[in-house]
């Protein structure tokens, strides 16, 4: 097979850029290890910076998210037994949206097929090949399906697959610096058939740690403790969870948390990582295959989009214009973008989390920068600019 554009990857970050490049007219086909069903069923971010709800809009898979996403314009920061509201529309004029990150999946992967566009599901096997700037030859993805080999040529591949997929591993050592940064916790998340019973996230700094309650949609709710980055799940029985949960997220204000049965529970390490330049030849990585985010900031899903919007901005330029131009800058545009994120979500998990090592002293200024954050205009205002996103550079 050829094409224009060979893409790794069926998440949104491959998803959304195959759809925004069939808009511009230029060619491409998904390389996915995994089968639709999977794809469609599994559940990660939920919240949408303001720029993304608009990219999606642009790329024309918004109907469903306008009539069942959650408009959100604000959040409740918890501590000290109390609730303090961070109002994003009147602070910065923006909101954010809660709309499951599988539900733009299953909304991409739809529109995708209706417009004839290919994807290859369960490919085994995938490697890439000549991608670098000396080869003489078109760049290849080479991948296995039902038995048989097959080779997709294109003219530049975009590595979509992830953190643990195959295309930022086939780059040699010496050409990718790598920044990282483990935390001592992880978070266990639930997913409960239970009607949310209060309309925005709440972000709970408590003494035993952590704990966020969010939603996504009028009767499922998305709830997450901080916890030991490898818990053991048997230990964590449903009335312990709601227990804890109760514990650290209710506060003198009266307000409750609803109960219902428990769909899905899991615990997810807390990472910062970085590895760049994400442009190596003909290959370009885009979202999880460069970087990855603590949760504690909403960024990841969101950054994976703003990396397509670049990459795409810079192919249209190429085949429209011979111009190379922007997918040289490909890699110092995203990265800029990448480190503001970082050091936001990084600042977020700091504030909220507990940390075994933290003194007495530690503990009374985290306190401290909370109360400065939900009493000042400035600061409140500086954590809602990063909150809805930043505007795009282009």
């Amino acid at each position: 097979m050829r094409t224009e554009v060979g893409i790794v990857g069926a998440g949104p970050a491959g998803l959304l850029l195959a759809q925004l490049l069939d808009l511009a007219g230029i060619s491409s086909v998904i390389i996915e290890a995994r089968d639709r069903a999977y794809l469609e069923a599994r559940i990660r971010a939920g919240v949408l910076e303001w720029g993304t709800v608009e990219m999606l809009r642009e790329a024309g898979v918004n109907a469903r998210m306008e009539r069942e996403g959650l408009v959100h314009r604000g959040i409740d920061l918890a501590f000290r037994g109390r609730k303090h509201r961070i109002d994003f529309e009147s602070l910065v004029g923006k909101t954010t949206m809660v709309y499951g990150q599988h539900e733009v999946v299953k909304d991409l992967i739809a529109a995708r097929l209706e417009r004839g566009g290919q994807i290859v599901f369960e490919a085994e096997d995938v490697g890439i090949e000549n991608y670098e700037e000396s080869s003489t030859t078109r760049p290849v993805i080479r991948y296995r399906k039902d038995g048989v080999e097959h080779r997709l040529e294109c003219d530049f591949i975009a590595g979509c697959d992830g953190f643990h997929g195959i295309c930022r591993p086939s780059l040699p050592e010496s050409a990718l610096k790598v920044y990282e940064r483990t935390y001592p916790f992880g978070w266990l998340g639930i997913l409960a058939e239970a009607e949310p019973t209060n309309d925005e996230l709440i972000y709970a700094n408590h003494e035993r740690g952590f704990a966020l309650y969010s939603m996504r949609s009028p009767t499922v709710t998305r709830l997450y403790l901080q916890c030991h980055p490898e818990e053991d799940l048997k230990e964590w029985p449903d009335e312990r969870v709601w227990s804890e949960l109760h514990r650290r997220l209710e506060d003198s204000d009266g307000w409750k948390l609803k109960e219902g049965p428990i769909l899905q529970k899991s615990v997810t390490a807390m990472r910062s990582f970085v590895a760049g330049p994400m442009r190596h030849g003909r290959l370009f990585l885009a979202g999880d295959a460069a970087h990855i985010v603590p949760p504690t900031g909403a960024k990841g899903m969101n950054l994976a989009v703003a990396d397509v919007r670049y990459l795409c901005r810079a192919l249209e330029r190429w085949y429209r214009h011979n111009d190379m131009a922007g997918l040289d800058g490909y890699s110092d545009k995203c990265l800029a973008r990448v480190w503001k994120a970082q050091r936001f979500s990084w600042w977020m998990t700091q504030l909220m989390h507990r940390f075994e090592e933290a003194t007495p002293f530690e503990h009374e200024v985290q306190q401290a920068e909370l109360d400065f954050i939900t009493s000042s205009r400035r600061g409140a205002a500086a954590l809602a600019e990063q909150y809805v996103g930043l505007p795009f550079d282009d």
